[in-house]
């Protein structure tokens, strides 16, 4: 009887030996994994507490006031974020305004209607789009778009847009091609790329027997994208667009060539403005002491925006999908 268990004893003891081998490499797994998310987390806190302790001076002076001030003066150390703020939303808005619709139809073209043989190219060339640096294209809008726009956009905008009731004053002012109005449209030639390469990534995950089915049933193009696509991919689609909105309101280089610059609030979209990351790149060099400080409460307000808009986006993921469990 010993001769016959000694045999069936040792594949439970491999067995045992590599089931205690895989559970010593899953610890570790996990350890390692968990550091690296750690890791994130840990850094992300040393950014925020970084910007508090460098920007405390001039929030400890201002307090909330500094969110809504407008003065900017330097030399008597009176800073307010409003103008910056202000700059930082419009063009920021503009962008959306002008590469949402942009993205969404170049992303449906190239998933739905695009024939084969160009998909590739078109999909290649929008990724390489996303990997020009910023200064280039704020080269470009200096020096490329900024003259035309002076020369033929503006001029065609107050003449139309500017002589209609209640939005004439946005295209009011003087015409030198810089300014909020340039500024997103940049923008929106940087962020275009960005959102259309997501939304194609997940329009195309879309399985097709569902996409086939709708055909079948006798739907439309425009049916089959309304009633199929956009509700199947309706996170990705939001996704990519707070991925465009980040873009926009970290943008430094490029807005910096083209948005003039200047502390001053102003109802027309033709007047020159600035952001909260151009007047970091403005001033940052040269700054020290309290004017340093407030530039560290500038950078802390740009990451509370940024924080409360895709946390707003967040939400409203959340509502979506809540109402959409209750209809079915």
């Amino acid at each position: 009887m010993g001769s016959i268990d000694q045999p069936s004893q040792a594949p439970d003891q491999n067995m045992l030996a590599v089931v205690k081998r895989q559970r010593i490499q899953d610890f570790f797994f996990h350890k390692v994994t968990l550091s690296f998310s750690l890791l994130v987390l840990f850094a992300l806190l040393g950014i925020i507490i970084s910007l508090l302790i460098n920007a405390w001076p001039s929030l400890a002076k201002f307090g909330f006031q500094f969110i809504w001030r407008v003065e900017w003066d330097i030399v008597n150390e009176e800073f307010g974020a409003a103008i910056a703020i202000f700059g930082t939303l419009v063009s920021a808005l503009i962008a959306l305004l002008i590469a949402v619709p942009l993205s969404f139809g170049i992303a449906l073209f190239l998933t739905e209607t695009c024939p084969t043989a160009l998909r590739r190219p078109l999909g290649t060339a929008i990724e390489l789009l996303a990997a020009v640096p910023s200064i280039i294209y704020g080269m470009f809008g200096l020096f490329i778009f900024a003259p035309l726009f002076a020369e033929y956009g503006q001029p065609a905008l107050q003449s139309t847009l500017g002589q209609m009731p209640l939005i004439g004053s946005l295209f009011g002012g003087a015409m030198n091609g810089v300014g909020i109005l340039a500024a997103g449209i940049v923008l929106a030639f940087m962020i275009v790329p960005f959102i259309a390469a997501v939304m194609r990534d997940v329009f195309e995950i879309v399985p097709p027997i569902l996409r086939e089915s709708a055909y079948g049933l006798g739907c439309t193009t425009w049916e089959v994208v309304r009633s199929i696509v956009l509700p199947y991919t309706q996170k990705g689609v939001i996704g990519g667009v707070m991925l465009g909105l980040g873009r926009a309101l970290g943008e430094t280089m490029a807005v910096t060539f083209v948005i003039g610059n200047s502390q001053r609030l102003s109802a027309s979209l033709f007047s020159p403005g600035t952001t909260i990351a151009s007047t970091l790149a403005n001033e940052f060099g040269e700054a020290a002491d309290f004017h340093l400080s407030t530039l560290f409460a500038l950078g802390f307000l740009l990451f509370v925006i940024t924080f409360i808009v895709l946390s707003l986006a967040k939400i409203m993921l959340i509502r979506a999908e809540n109402a959409k469990g209750s209809k079915t």
